[in-house]
């Protein structure tokens, strides 16, 4: 029998952090085999009896928002458009109360066919992964030829409502860092918000290095002068990922996430729950906590949501990737979810 808890309601360490934003992966695979995630054959994808089914999904997103104090929930991948169950999934998501805000990362195939049934279902709006406009390019990094399914995606969730629309891209070195400015203009003229991510060690090859990444300075540079780029204020990025810019006085705006030359690990708010059901304070966190084997014996909401307040307490105050000593998690970002 568990103890009952004598913590505070919500999922706090012990550096003053409450988690209330939850990332949820409801699948590890994925369609595209990007360069900088996944070999090109692939992953060892996770055996069905190991994920969670849609009613153990549901089930624990609701003990995070109604015991725990999660008001936001975003549903990732792998590729989460995947995941069969997803327009219920999000449906019911929608349904708890007090109402998070819900919303969903996804590459974009296969999102022309679903925007329309989850807006219905009450999600709220999308990020989509898209690091170039060419299509060779494209194919080079996905190693797929399917640019033209991205973008109809992207329209599709402009045209339903689930907006803003937010893109979000990698640059790699000698691959697609001469296309910023393009895929930046084509954002602007299409109404979208790009945001930059730094390339972060999470690759299934390990083959990630601080060397050869494109830094959030190089991206500024890149743009600066061509796009007249302004930071917006500090004090209303609040625990947001992006430091913003306005775009030639605004009001279009570009993010940079420099998860690794700007950590922002001391306002970080996000909590992460695997498809198979692990608790990861951190995205780069080497260990988890299990709540799938407690959830399938029967623990009540209550013993869960205590689980889980515990699983936080020991989260790290930072990533650590600037020290030596260092390691990648074992699991890359189509296992963990972004």
């Amino acid at each position: 029998m568990t103890r009952p808890s004598t913590s505070p309601p919500g999922l706090a360490d012990n550096y003053g952090r409450v988690a209330t934003d939850l990332r949820v992966s409801l699948t590890d695979r994925c369609n595209l085999r990007c360069t900088y995630c996944m070999p090109e054959e692939g992953l060892e994808w996770l055996a069905k009896p190991e994920l969670l089914t849609d009613d153990e999904v549901v089930r624990l997103v609701s003990v995070a928002v109604t015991h725990l104090g999660v008001d936001e929930i975003r549903f990732t991948g792998g590729e989460p458009l995947l995941r069969r169950g997803i327009v219920g999934i999000v449906s019911r998501t929608t349904q708890l109360r007090p109402r998070p805000q819900v919303s969903l990362t996804t590459n974009g195939i296969g999102l022309a066919r679903q925007a329309e049934a989850l807006r219905e279902a009450g999600l709220d709006r999308v990020n989509v992964s898209l690091d170039t406009v060419r299509a060779d390019t494209f194919e080079q990094m996905t190693r797929r030829d399917r640019l033209k399914d991205v973008l109809a995606g992207l329209e599709a969730a402009q045209r339903v409502g689930l907006t803003p629309v937010k893109v979000n891209a990698v640059l790699m070195r000698g691959v697609n860092d001469d296309q910023a400015g393009e895929l930046l203009q084509f954002c602007l003229d299409h109404g979208y918000e790009l945001r930059f991510i730094e390339q972060m060690p999470l690759d299934a090859q390990h083959g990630w290095s601080r060397d050869t990444m494109i830094t959030a300075d190089e991206i500024l540079e890149m743009l600066g002068e061509q796009f007249g780029l302004e930071p917006v204020d500090a004090a209303t990025r609040g625990s947001a990922p992006a430091e913003s810019f306005t775009v030639r006085g605004g009001p279009a705006t570009v993010g940079i996430i420099a998860s690794v030359t700007r950590p922002f690990c001391g306002d970080c708010d996000r909590v992460r729950l695997t498809a198979d059901g692990q608790v990861r304070d951190c995205l780069f966190a080497r260990t988890e906590s299990d709540l799938r084997t407690a959830l399938r014996a029967g623990a009540p909401d209550a013993e869960l949501a205590d689980r889980w307040r515990r699983a936080m307490r020991g989260k790290l105050p930072g990533h650590g990737i600037a020290d030596p000593s260092f390691l990648q998690p074992a699991r890359p970002m189509s296992a963990i979810g972004g």
